[in-house]
């Protein structure tokens, strides 16, 4: 009979305790992990995901502030800010992109040419930020999309601040302007902090102050519904109390150093011209005038400008977005003759005293190349100061020979010839000065990279290579008048914040000239001064300054725009107008205590004497005399320029505005 197994209770008691403990352990720990997610959920992350929900019931809505006020040297309004219906689409609440675009130009409410422009920022945008698709909505504009507002989800109408420039085109190309935020913005800027902003600088003073303009945005929180329309009407005082909004931070406010009495008679001489002017005080550097005609309405761009008002600026023959002023460059001609004057005195090249036979002709020994001056060169002996006021080309070719083009440029250099003047504002190109190891870089040819001893002598009356700015030009013009003392010119003389508070920027002093005599200075200013007056013989200038009520140092130039054949005489009367040769005319006054130096350039209007020189005297009459026609004395500015108060804060609707009567 096989064993019979009898049941081991105490064993499978022991078993079950094994399994009861590990069961029970196993309970503990997911009973112990589930309350610690419970705290880690309602404790420790309630603030993260309380903000969550609320996201399904609130959305947050940027409120721009507002950019800052832009204001000349006394106060006055250049640039602010004005209120405007702005239309705005969320791509992630519009089902069809496409078609909404489509109706909007049906409705006249988008040009069909801005299409491809609003599809590229709206791809560059994320897919739930407020994109601006058309600024400056007329009162008719905002009834007509109210009427069809239902066929359009994910599109409202806004109240944005937008820019306005009470005086138009004046001080545009040292202004600037502002525009809509393109697809190539939005890849260097911060899109948080231009949520809700439709504009940004462009050029000028608009583009490199941005960062000071602009200002820190806002926010505030908007119950919605489903749809994502505002339902905080709804709610009650309880269920808004717990919305959040914070105010902005508007942009700093910029005061100019531009003189808006002097921009504006600048602007009036030049009118009907292509030209530049520009005026600085030489004892700090602050650009009182800085004038390029043609210039452009600045209000075209901060509306949006269509692509038919742009391809008409573009492609308009006179380049009214040309800044002329820093960025054109043109023979200096005549107006380099102190300069080099000075150069041959400092290097004991030639005495001021020094007479020097001129007859209207100049030959390299050597050569049979004719250097030919105009029929009104002053002919017989001159000396130095009588070749500078009357301009007398032979004398300067012959000086330019003498010196040599390597002492001529180490000499031109440190007055600031082909180099940038560190001006505030972008865009300012360098100019030109010829060296003969330039040349040698500059060209491919063998044969081309000789520097010829011909070249120098063109250098003597600012032609050939030799190129500048009229910013340049105004720049070294405030050298001289300072005795060889140099400041950055600058266009931004201070900021004031928020709070009100006014912060002046100090002037940047640059290296001085050294090695010039006092004696030297003074022989080359006087000489200036005589460009101005007829005494013992008359200057080129001194027509148009005849009976000024002070003493002003200048020097007349022109500026070749070709070359003339050795047999051929320039006729102005028969050359095409384009080519006809540039008028230039730098001064600065009072010559005894120099408080404005300014540079005039028109283009294609021939003698400086005839056509620069009275722009100038205009502008100098401008910023030197009272209303009684004597000249003002010199007051010392106040730190704090009135100015306007700031903007308000910017407001934002989540509807269309109401409608006013």
């Amino acid at each position: 009979m096989p064993a019979v197994r009898i049941k081991d209770h105490w064993r499978e008691q022991r078993l079950f305790d094994r399994r009861a403990i590990v069961s029970a352990a196993l309970i503990g720990l997911a009973t112990a992990g589930l309350i610690a997610r419970l705290v880690l959920l309602q404790v420790v992350h309630h603030d993260y995901y309380a903000e969550l929900s609320q996201g399904n019931r609130v959305r947050t809505e940027p409120i721009p502030a507002a950019r800052g006020l832009i204001v000349d040297r006394s106060g006055e309004l250049i640039a602010g800010s004005q209120p405007a219906y702005q239309l705005e689409l969320v791509p992630e609440e519009v089902p069809n992109l496409q078609a909404t675009l489509a109706a909007l130009v049906q409705l006249d409410l988008i040009r069909p040419e801005d299409i491809n422009e609003i599809e590229r920022t709206i791809a560059s945008s994320r897919r739930f930020d407020s994109v601006p698709i058309r600024l400056r909505m007329s009162d008719e504009d905002v009834g007509r999309f109210a009427v069809h507002r239902f066929e359009f989800p994910g599109l409202d109408i806004k109240t944005r601040q937008t820019r306005w420039y009470p005086n138009g085109p004046l001080a545009v190309h040292a202004l600037g302007y502002v525009g809509a935020i393109s697809e190539q913005d939005l890849k260097h800027i911060d899109r948080a902090a231009y949520a809700g902003t439709a504009l940004i600088g462009k050029l000028g003073v608009e583009s490199t102050f941005e960062h000071e303009l602009h200002g820190t945005n806002g926010f505030r929180e908007v119950l919605v519904n489903a749809q994502g329309r505002s339902v905080e009407r709804q709610g009650g005082a309880l269920m808004n109390a717990s919305l959040r909004t914070k105010p902005p931070t508007a942009g700093d406010d910029l005061v100019l150093s531009i003189d808006l009495k002097v921009q504006r008679a600048a602007e009036d001489a030049l009118a009907g011209h292509r030209g530049a002017v520009v005026a600085l005080d030489p004892s700090n550097g602050d650009i009182l005038a800085l004038v390029s005609l043609p210039g452009f309405d600045p209000t075209l761009f901060a509306r949006g400008i269509s692509g038919t008002e742009y391809g008409e600026l573009q492609n308009d023959i006179d380049r009214p977005l040309f800044n002329r002023a820093l960025r054109g460059t043109y023979p200096s001609g005549s107006t380099i003759k102190p300069v080099l004057g000075l150069a041959a005195l400092t290097d004991h090249a030639i005495q001021a005293d020094t007479k020097v036979f001129c007859n209207a002709v100049f030959y390299l020994p050597g050569s049979r190349h004719v250097w030919r001056a105009d029929k009104d060169e002053p002919r017989g002996y001159l000396d130095l100061p009588e070749a500078i006021s009357r301009s007398s080309d032979v004398y300067f070719y012959r000086l330019a020979s003498t010196l040599g083009i390597d002492r001529m440029a180490a000499f031109l250099g440190p007055f600031g010839y082909g180099q940038p003047t560190g001006i505030d504002i972008g865009g300012e190109k360098p100019g030109l000065l010829p060296t003969p190891e330039w040349k040698r870089k500059a060209f491919k040819r063998p044969e081309d990279k000789t520097w010829f001893p011909g070249e120098t002598v063109n250098m003597g009356i600012g032609q050939g290579y030799l190129l500048v700015t009229p910013l340049q030009l105004a720049h070294i013009t405030g050298i001289l008048a300072e005795r060889g003392r140099s400041f950055r010119p600058r266009v931004v003389k201070g900021t004031r914040d928020a709070a009100g508070h006014v912060h002046s920027l100090a002037p940047v002093e640059g290296a001085p000239i050294r090695g010039v005599s006092d004696i030297d200075w003074t022989v080359v200013i006087d000489a200036m001064i005589g460009t101005t007056h007829c005494a013992r013989y008359c200057g080129t200038a001194w027509v148009a300054f005849k009976g000024a009520a002070y003493q002003a140092a200048g020097k007349t130039g022109t500026a070749q725009v070709y070359s003339v054949a050795q047999n051929a005489k320039y006729n102005a009367k028969t050359v095409p107008e384009r080519l006809r040769d540039h008028a230039w005319f730098i001064a600065f006054a009072p010559a005894e205590a120099p408080r404005i130096a300014v540079a005039v350039l028109v283009e294609n209007a021939g003698f400086g004497s005839m056509n620069a020189a009275p722009v100038a005297r205009k502008v100098l009459d401008t910023y030197l005399l009272g209303p009684d026609g004597k000249v003002k004395p010199p007051t010392l500015e106040a730190a704090a320029p009135s100015l306007p108060a700031p903007a308000a804060p910017e407001a934002s609707t989540t509807g269309p505005p109401r409608p006013q009567a």
